[in-house]
């Protein structure tokens, strides 16, 4: 049997490389996003939000309020303020042969927003989020407005959502 230098080597190499491994994951920290030591709930409950510009944004504006607040309602007196603005578009993905009309689509909808601290302004995050959300087509025109409408209010639901996760991970920084 013969000595092999190399092994020895490679040996070392890799005890070195899982200390420094074990080294790096001692240093992670794992914590909920959402602990009641970190105030994140507290910091949520103390945002305001803009007004909102049409019947889509509204949807988008109240669920946050809701999601946020956890029904509560705004505060008089907020440290942190959401500039947000939505808009809506509708899509026609499936056209009919025959007619050339739409009879399935996509309702998106996204967001551009700022959240910013009250006392001085500071601006903590800028975002851009979007939902998707399917829609049929029926033949009666108010059917098909009613479609819309409703799918336009599940992807703001959803979007609301997307906005008070990132806003909850910007607060807990």
């Amino acid at each position: 049997m013969s000595f092999n230098p190399f092994a020895v080597m490679a040996g070392r190499f890799r005890l070195i490389a899982l200390l420094g491994l074990l080294g790096l994951v001692a240093g992670c920290q794992v914590r909920p996003l959402y602990d009641e030591a970190s105030g994140t709930q507290q910091s949520l409950g103390s945002i305001a939000f803009s007004s909102a510009d049409d019947r889509v944004e509204l949807e988008v504006r109240n669920q946050l309020i809701f999601l946020v607040a956890g029904g509560a309602g705004e505060p008089a007196a907020p440290e942190y303020t959401v500039d947000l603005k939505v808009k809506s578009e509708t899509i026609g993905v499936l056209l009919e042969q025959s007619s050339d009309t739409p009879r399935a689509g996509r309702v998106v909808v996204s967001a551009d927003y700022t959240l910013s601290r009250t006392k001085d302004g500071t601006v903590l995050r800028m975002a851009h989020r979007q939902s998707v959300a399917l829609v049929d087509f029926p033949e009666q025109e108010f059917a098909k407005l009613r479609a819309i409408r409703d799918a336009e209010n599940r992807a703001a639901r959803e979007l609301a959502e997307l906005i008070r996760a990132d806003l909850a991970a910007a607060l807990s920084r």
